[in-house]
């Protein structure tokens, strides 16, 4: 606003931008996460409730705008009207970006543009981008982002390539159409979403390798994780340089991708509405593809609601533990699990320290696998009480969604279209829940960190 200098002159104050002002009421990290998630959900509900969005030309419902892009932004896959029918093209390419956007993080991007435009990237924005891409230094924040964005778009080119040529030789499919099916299944894919144009997913697919298996390994790398990936990258000649991240992430996914496979082939093998039909296979494959799925990508080749109530419950432990951390999967995450399951094997031993390796485990790992472990479970409960109390379903199906849902898979028995509107805005809240994290959701929530200035006196209470 304009003020009389000296002299008369007029001289012209400058405010700070409002923008800039929210910037400073947010100096935590996990603060600003939170906010550019919720920004990004609300931009692409509002992108799909116009009429642009849907094939009828009529705006979408808000619940299902708001639900279709929570579950796109937290890369879930979970949807209350089918993707390919409901949605028009210019729908789709909102969930797509939406997708894309949830997968690389909205941070990520955020420093990326930052450094292309300005050329640097300042204290704060690497604070942000450091915890959003949960790299463990910030030496060199700039080239790490970028590495992700382009290792991410090389993958999904390659995926692409691969679901394009099959669509339209195997499925005489025209190749602007071929092209759309494999860049959406792609990128849907190495983002962990689950969204497909079918309206039966991938069930159509399920004894085609030539489709099953570039979407099953895009699920695989983009869930183990961005610094895993980069340094099997760097050496994966030599495991005994790995570090107990890559170990413990490399290990815990094979073992579960293992036990996933025999699980789901040996329970549904002669599930006449599953793998029963099939020939032999048809059937490994299509368990294959099963066991890969619930590490939070949520496609499917089997009709989830016809399988068994113990494959349920697998699913259900897969989904909760997810993939690896610092990439696009959910869950708890594997390195999460692993750290638990030393603690547990430390304290069998009856051994003071809990050690992985030749490594030993810092006391504030364990604490934060303890608390985002309990957090999960909690979250769970509470939900699954919540939901049981709001629709008519089955405890095992509630369950099974809520999991889902936390561990942002989209796997579903069928009843997310059924749920009432009070449930499937609870719905909404677990998917943006399970995306940002439990920890750093309420850290956000967190007016500050207390620093305690002294020690209590200890004591020893009776636990078991």
């Amino acid at each position: 606003m304009p003020e009389h200098g000296p002299g008369g002159k007029i001289s012209v104050v400058i405010h700070r931008p409002f923008a800039q002002m929210l910037l400073d009421r947010f100096q935590h990290p996990a603060q600003i996460i939170v906010s550019a998630f919720a920004a990004a959900v609300a931009a692409g509900t509002a992108a799909l409730a116009s009429p642009l969005a849907t094939e009828s030309g009529t705006p979408a419902k808000l619940i299902d705008a708001l639900f279709t892009a929570t579950s796109a932004v937290c890369v879930t896959g979970l949807v209350v009207v089918d993707t390919g029918t409901h949605w028009s093209a210019f729908g789709e390419v909102v969930i797509l970006i939406l997708i894309q956007a949830g997968g690389l993080g909205i941070m990520t991007l955020a420093t990326l543009f930052a450094a292309i435009i300005s050329g640097r990237i300042g204290l704060r924005a690497r604070l942000w981008a450091q915890a959003e891409t949960k790299t463990l230094a910030m030496s060199d924040l700039r080239r790490v982002v970028r590495n992700v964005v382009i290792f991410s778009l090389v993958c999904e080119a390659l995926i692409a390539i691969a679901l394009t040529a099959r669509f339209a030789i195997g499925y005489d499919q025209p190749l602007g159409r071929a092209a759309y099916f494999g860049v959406f299944h792609a990128i849907s894919a190495f983002n962990n979403a689950g969204f497909g144009l079918l309206p039966d997913n991938l069930m159509r697919f399920s004894t085609d390798a030539w489709i099953c298996l570039p979407i099953a390994l895009a699920v695989i790398v983009g869930g183990l994780g961005f610094p895993v990936v980069f340094e099997l990258r760097r050496s994966w000649r030599h495991p005994r340089r790995w570090s107990v991240l890559t170990r413990i992430t490399v290990a815990a996914t094979l073992v579960l991708l293992i036990l996933g496979f025999l699980v789901f082939t040996i329970t549904e093998w002669a599930n006449p509405k599953t793998l029963g039909p099939m020939e032999v296979g048809g059937k490994l494959l299509a368990g294959f593809f099963t066991g890969v799925m619930p590490r939070t990508a949520g496609f499917n080749s089997l009709d989830v609601a016809a399988m068994y109530p113990t494959s349920w419950l697998a699913t259900d432990v897969l989904m909760f533990i997810g993939g690896g951390s610092a990439g696009t999967a959910g869950g708890i995450k594997v390195t999460t699990f692993a750290v638990l399951a030393y603690v547990l094997w430390a304290e069998l031993r009856g051994e003071t320290h809990v050690n992985a390796g030749h490594r030993r485990l810092a006391a504030t790992v364990q604490r934060q696998a303890l608390a985002i472990a309990l957090l999960g479970v909690a979250l769970v409960i509470v939900s699954t009480y919540a939901l049981l109390a709001l629709t008519p379903h089955s405890l095992d199906q509630v369950l099974f969604e809520v999991i889902s849902a936390i561990a942002t898979v989209g796997l579903s028995t069928g009843i997310t279209a059924d749920l009432t509107a009070a449930g499937q805005l609870l719905v909404t809240f677990l998917m943006f829940a399970g995306r940002v994290g439990p920890a750093t959701l309420f850290s956000a929530l967190a007016l500050r960190t207390r620093t305690r200035r002294y020690e209590l006196p200890e004591e020893k209470i009776i636990v078991g």
